[in-house]
């Protein structure tokens, strides 16, 4: 997507660290922070589940 981990937490409303721990799998996102996710990346929020 071309986005830095702080600039998703800008636009996700969620902190940089938090993002981090997502990407390594040591947390996990709610429904609500997959929708700020999703709206921060302009994607479907079923793009960011589909295939798990």
């Amino acid at each position: 997507m071309g986005l830095s981990q702080e600039a998703l937490a800008d636009q996700s409303e969620l902190h940089w660290t938090f993002i981090g721990q997502v990407e390594r799998g040591q947390r996990n996102l709610s429904l609500h922070n997959i929708l700020r996710v999703a709206r921060a990346l302009d994607i479907d929020p079923g793009d960011l589940v589909r295939g798990l």
